[in-house]
């Protein structure tokens, strides 16, 4: 893992294309903004591994259809 420090209004690249910058610092929690191409997600953690549940069950429910034909 890459830790970088920065402060309020300071940014970084990921790539070509993305760009985080730290929107707001008050006690222990940060605002990012995020621009990125529309075709790339951006969530956060909770949401990301609630959307690969919903695929994986949804996988495996279509796998099941498959066995049961």
């Amino acid at each position: 893992m890459l830790v970088l420090s920065r402060q309020k209004d300071e940014s970084i690249m990921i790539g070509d294309d993305i760009k985080i910058t730290i929107v707001d610092v008050r006690g222990d929690k940060v605002r990012l903004g995020i621009e990125a191409p529309r075709k790339v997600s951006v969530h956060r953690i909770e949401v990301y591994e609630a959307i690969q549940r919903e695929k994986e069950g949804k996988q495996a429910a279509g796998e099941k259809r498959q066995e049961d034909s």
